[in-house]
């Protein structure tokens, strides 16, 4: 049904805020709902209970801008979670389509080319959903264990809360599957029920409670770039900044490249990523041809140049 993605939205986001961050009175005894009630919020956007109760259940499909800026600001929306408001807007009045489901996960050859030509950075190519489609030998080593689950499980979202290994090479892990899971719910916004999702997310909240927690917060933060920790089991604690760019028509499909500053330990660590005495992980991702042998380790520097 049309607006029932953007009713989940405000009724996750109605719940994160409490009476006393918008100066309402937290009133005497236990509130029975979490966050705002419905009259609270209605009362802060200009609008009315029942409008708002028909935009919440799916049975309002066509509010008009000014309400929405409206419903933002008394929820305290900014940045992509605002934006986030606005498109599922649209979505709901059908002044947008949905976005395309990524269901091809074919990488270009032109694309598994770029990955080689920029090592010794780690790098990988992953789809819409976080799945990792291909990865060059330091990108396939800076995650250990992922390698070893099936083609079409190599998850990052999957890894970080299910595999042994990939709850433990972040630091800290909390905040790292915090903006994972909050990514996920970005990109998933206009298409909810794609069946890639869809499965990966039935499968976590299953087997994880902490994504389910995070899931039902709704949090949304599309990643463009940023900075990780790790404790890797191989190279030792390194501290990478990564680029996320977007690949044009691939439906979704994403490169992210890893790279630290010259000259400092975490280099080193990284580097080593690159070098012939790090073993590879079992099989290259989603590529049928072997993986090439090792280059000599390279500069970051110089492999910008190349």
């Amino acid at each position: 049904m049309r607006g029932t993605e953007l009713g989940r939205y405000l009724k996750a986001r109605r719940a994160q805020v409490r009476p006393e961050d918008v100066g309402l009175p937290a009133g005497a005894g236990l509130r029975r709902t979490p966050g705002l009630r419905r009259e609270e919020l209605a009362a802060l956007a200009g609008v009315s209970v029942d409008y708002y109760i028909r935009l919440e259940r799916g049975r309002e499909t066509n509010p008009s801008p000014a309400v929405v800026d409206a419903l933002g600001r008394a929820l305290r929306l900014r940045g992509d979670a605002y934006e986030r408001l606005h498109e599922l807007a649209e979505l709901a009045s059908g002044r947008v389509s949905e976005l395309p489901s990524c269901a091809d996960h074919t990488v270009r050859d032109s694309i598994l080319r770029m990955l080689e030509s920029v090592r010794p950075l780690p790098a990988y190519v992953v789809s819409r959903y976080n799945r990792v489609l291909a990865a060059n030998p330091p990108g396939r080593r800076l995650l250990p264990g992922l390698w070893d689950w099936p083609e079409h499980q190599r998850n990052l979202t999957r890894y970080l809360f299910l595999h042994p290994v990939g709850r433990t090479l972040y630091e800290p892990w909390e905040d790292t599957v915090a903006l994972s899971v909050a990514h996920l719910r970005a990109v998933a916004g206009a298409d909810p029920d794609d069946p890639e999702l869809t499965t990966l997310v039935g499968e976590l909240v299953l087997k994880s409670p902490q994504f389910a927690r995070l899931w039902e917060r709704y949090d949304v933060c599309e990643r463009g770039g940023g900075q990780k920790s790790f404790r890797h089991p191989k190279v030792g604690p390194m501290t990478l900044t990564y680029e996320v760019m977007r690949l044009a028509r691939t439906g979704g499909q994403r490169m992210v490249v890893y790279q630290a500053s010259p000259g400092t330990p975490d280099e080193q660590a990284m580097l080593r990523l690159d070098s012939a005495d790090t073993r590879p992980e079992s099989s290259p991702a989603s590529h049928p041809d072997p993986a090439p042998e090792p280059l000599p380790a390279r500069s970051p520097s110089s492999a910008a140049a190349s």
